[in-house]
């Protein structure tokens, strides 16, 4: 398995919507990781993370395809200002 450096943050909201971008992106063929701090800290007995936001990451060689898919995918959370690198 891939090393943490080999990923990176494309995602972070809702587990509903991370689990929708990893259905897409196992169909793109995007190896991605999901990482809760919230839930995590619950399991292991103390906080952190804020509730009800999941990060999700994509490997790095497709990075720039998992953020298309994410930014075609969740259109709102997304300005004009962004897409054009202002």
């Amino acid at each position: 398995m891939s090393t943490e450096d080999n990923y990176q943050r494309v995602y972070t909201g809702s587990d509903v919507n991370v689990q929708y971008l990893q259905e897409l992106f196992q169909k793109a063929g995007i190896s991605c990781r999901v990482r809760n701090d919230f839930d995590s800290g619950l399991r292991a007995g103390f906080g952190g993370g804020l509730p009800g936001q999941v990060q999700l990451f994509a490997v790095t060689s497709h990075l720039d395809e998992a953020q298309k898919i994410v930014a075609a995918t969740f259109k709102e959370d997304y300005s004009d200002e962004e897409d054009q690198g202002l």
